[in-house]
C-alpha cells in the first residue's frame, strides 16, 4: 500500500494549531502523520473493509461470486490512491451519519457506483462486522507501520550514534561520580556504552511485541456470521484475513473489542526506552555543566537573550521534556486501554485517538537527543584535570590489595587516610611505601594513577554493539 502523506505545513495553520506537534514541530512529526493521523486512520479502515470484501468474494459463497481481476484491481486502487480529499469526503458523510465507521462504509459504496460487479456486491461491504472489527485492525496496522517505519529507525539511529561515541571515546578516562561524589574511574566511552547496551535491549523489546487483530463480531462469537453462513469456518476465515491480508497476529478470544493488551505491552516497552534516554539526557546535561563536553556552535544562534557567552544544552533539555510528556501519555494508554466495562464501553475510543500525540512527543525527543549528541565535543583537558585532582579514588585499589595479603584493618586504614580529605599523589605513595605487602604488589600500586585505574572499561566500551 502506498503511504499517502497528509501534511499540515501551512504557516498560518502551524501558528494557530492547538498542539505544538501540529504547530511549532509539525515538520518534525510529519512522518508519523502518515501513519497516525485521522486521515491515516480512515485509509487503514478502508484497507480493512476492502480486504474483508475481497476475502468474502473468494470464499465460494453463492451470493458473492469471486470478483474479476478488473474489480479486484479497482478495489486495491482505492487503497493505493486514497487521498486527503477522500478523507475529507468521509468526514462529510460522518457529519450526516454521526458514525465514523459507517461513514467509511458509505464512502466505499459511493466509490463503487458504476462498477456493475462491485455495486451488485456492495451490501457485503462491512458484512457481519462490528465497528471494532474495522477499528482494531486499522489501529494494529497503523501502530505496526509507525513502529517499523518511524519509531524503530529513530531509536536505531540514536543507538548507532551512541555505539559510535562509545567506540571513539573508549580510552578517554573519566572520574565517576556515585552520589555526586568522586568514585572509581571509568572511561567516557564505557559510560556511553552502558546506555547503548540498555537501549539495544529496549529496542528489541519494542520490536518483539506482536500486534494483534480480531474480526469476530459484536461480542467475539461470530453470532451474525453464523446466522447467515453457518457452514463457513469463520474463525479460520477471520484468521486468514488478519494474518495473510492485513499482516497482523490473530487473536481468537475477545469481547467486542480487541483487549489492547499488546498495545499496553508496546507502550510500556516504548516508555522503558524513553526512560533510558531521559536518564542519558540528564547525565549529558550534567557532564556539559562539568565541562567534560563542549558544544559545537552555529553561526547566528543565540544561547541567552542577555548573556552572549552562553551555549545552553537545549537539545537535551528539549528531549527530556518531551520524553516526560510521551511517557505520561504512554503510561495512561497502557493502564487504561486493557480495561473495558463488560463487553464494551467507549472510553478506549477517545483515548486511542491520542496515540499519535504520545508517539509524536517521543519522536521529538529522539530527534532532539540525536541533535544534541551531534553537537558534543569532548574536552579531554577538563576530564583529565578532574582525575588528577582525585587521588583518593585509588583508596579502593589499595585497601583491596591489602585485604589480599592479610594486612589488618585495610578498609579502616584507608578510610582514616582518605575519607573527606583532599588526597595527593605524594601522601598516597608514602602510605603505600609503608605497607607490609610483596614488592611486586607495591610496585603495581605505586604505578597506578586515577587515569589508569579503569579496570576493563576500554574493552567493554570497544565491544558494545
Amino acid at each position: 500500500m502506498a503511504d499517502t502523506t497528509f501534511t499540515s505545513s501551512d504557516p498560518i495553520h502551524t501558528l494557530t494549531a492547538l498542539s505544538p506537534l501540529d504547530g511549532r514541530y509539525a515538520a518534525k512529526t510529519e512522518a508519523l502523520r502518515t501513519w497516525l493521523s485521522e486521515a491515516a486512520f480512515m485509509r487503514h479502515r478502508v484497507k480493512v473493509e476492502i480486504h474483508w470484501l475481497l476475502a468474502l468474494s473468494a470464499a465460494g459463497l453463492s451470493e458473492i461470486p469471486r470478483f474479476s481481476p478488473q474489480s479486484e484491481a479497482f478495489l486495491l486502487r482505492l487503497i493505493e490512491t486514497f487521498s486527503a480529499e477522500d478523507a475529507l469526503r468521509i468526514k462529510q458523510i460522518e457529519q450526516v451519519t454521526n458514525h465514523d465507521v459507517k461513514a467509511v462504509e458509505y464512502w466505499l459504496k459511493e466509490s463503487v457506483k458504476g462498477q456493475v460487479e462491485l455495486e451488485r456486491a456492495s451490501e457485503f461491504i462491512h458484512f457481519a462486522c462490528t465497528s471494532e472489527d474495522i477499528n482494531n485492525t486499522a489501529h494494529g496496522m497503523m501502530l505496526k507501520g509507525a513502529r517499523e517505519s518511524v519509531l524503530l529507525p529513530a531509536l536505531k539511529a540514536l543507538h548507532a550514534r551512541l555505539v559510535e561515541l562509545a567506540h571513539a571515546h573508549a580510552r578517554q578516562p573519566m572520574l565517576s561520580r556515585t552520589h555526586g561524589q568522586p568514585a572509581s574511574p571509568t572511561t567516557l566511552g564505557k559510560e556511553i556504552a552502558n546506555v547503548a547496551a540498555r537501549l539495544s535491549s529496549a529496542i528489541e523489546r519494542i520490536a518483539a511485541v506482536q500486534v494483534l487483530g480480531k474480526m469476530n463480531g459484536a461480542v467475539g462469537n461470530y453470532n451474525a456470521h453464523l446466522s447467515a453462513y453457518p457452514e463457513l469456518d469463520w474463525p479460520e476465515f477471520s484468521r486468514a484475513v488478519i494474518e495473510q491480508r492485513l499482516g497482523l497476529t490473530f487473536n481468537p478470544y475477545t469481547i467486542q473489542i480487541e483487549p489492547h493488551d499488546y498495545m499496553a505491552e508496546l507502550f510500556d516497552a516504548i516508555a522503558r526506552a524513553n526512560t533510558i534516554l531521559l536518564d542519558l539526557n540528564r547525565d549529558l546535561w550534567g557532564y556539559i555543566s562539568l565541562g567534560y563536553f563542549k558544544q559545537k556552535t552555529k553561526a547566528g544562534e543565540v544561547g541567552s537573550s542577555t548573556m552572549p557567552h552562553k551555549v545552553n544544552p537545549i537539545d537535551f533539555e528539549n528531549s527530556e521534556g518531551n520524553l516526560g510528556l510521551a511517557n505520561a501519555l504512554l503510561r495512561h494508554l497502557a493502564d487504561k486501554l486493557p480495561v473495558s466495562r463488560w463487553q464494551r464501553d467507549l472510553t478506549d475510543s477517545t483515548v486511542l485517538r491520542n496515540i499519535g500525540v504520545a508517539l509524536g512527543h517521543a519522536l521529538l525527543a529522539y530527534d532532539a537527543c540525536l541533535r544534541g549528541l551531534a553537537k558534543l565535543e569532548v574536552n579531554p583537558q577538563r576530564l583529565n584535570a578532574d582525575l588528577d585532582g582525585c587521588w583518593e579514588v585509588l583508596g579502593e585499589a589499595v585497601q583491596t590489595v591489602m585485604r589480599r595479603y592479610g594486612v589488618p584493618n585495610p578498609y579502616e586504614q584507608l578510610k582514616d587516610l582518605t575519607r573527606g580529605k583532599s588526597m595527593t599523589r605524594e601522601v598516597l605513595h608514602t602510605f603505600i611505601s609503608t605497607l607490609p605487602i610483596p614488592a611486586d604488589a607495591k610496585t603495581y600500586l605505586l604505578a597506578l594513577t586515577p587515569a589508569s585505574y579503569i579496570g576493563k572499561a576500554i574493552e567493554l566500551a570497544a565491544h558494545v554493539k
